[in-house]
């Protein structure tokens, strides 16, 4: 059931992009960054959610190992759905940068961002194969480090997977804003645009 959920999400955000390239003002560029990053923060909301009322309902219905998974999935989409709320409403309030270059400067500083939480995915990922390793070596609770281990592995996995779509998708479109920025020539008196022929 998770993967089938974690397909359609990705599905979903990749095909919600298509079509990028038409009109480049900075009005434009601008709606385009918010609507990304809303449905990023939709999606990753989506998915807490989901794993919020699959947690609870597994963590109440089975025991050991499975239930200690279902727990940590409910512990760390409650974090997740923190982080998407304030994303969102973040975004929905924020102010249009002053110029198409702010507006790059930012998107490149969020991509970065989204680079520094794609490391941080990797060693969730790594830390919950410690955990499930840990499991074999101790007789306090290893059902509990075990079902721990394979939730966060399957939570960094999905956050990994989430960074890196959200990070292509926004490098296209500051590479769009880049190549636009390359054709405006700026003087001392005057503003151009250069056409390519």
């Amino acid at each position: 059931m998770q993967k089938f959920f974690l397909t359609l999400l990705l599905t979903a955000f990749l095909f919600s992009f298509d079509g990028f390239a038409q009109d480049l003002s900075p009005a434009n560029a601008y709606e385009k960054n918010v609507k990304i990053k809303k449905t990023g923060m939709a999606i990753l909301g989506t998915w807490a959610v989901g794993n919020i009322v699959s947690g609870a309902i597994g963590r109440s219905q089975t025991s050991g190992q499975a239930a200690y998974f279902h727990e940590m999935n409910l512990i760390w989409n409650v974090v997740n759905l923190g982080i998407a709320g304030a994303g969102y409403y973040f975004t929905a309030t924020g102010d249009m940068p002053e110029s198409t270059s702010a507006l790059l400067n930012d998107q490149v500083s969020f991509q970065k961002t989204l680079l520094f939480n794609a490391g941080l995915d990797l060693a969730y990922i790594a830390g919950g194969f410690y955990l499930m390793e840990r499991s074999k070596n101790t007789t306090n609770k290893p059902e509990r480090l075990k079902g721990y281990g394979k939730s966060v592995i399957l939570q960094g996995s999905f956050l990994f997977v989430f960074d890196i779509i959200l990070h292509t998708v926004h490098s296209k479109q500051s590479s769009q804003i880049s190549d636009f920025l390359s054709h405006v020539h700026l003087g001392p008196n005057q503003v151009g645009l250069v056409l390519g022929l």
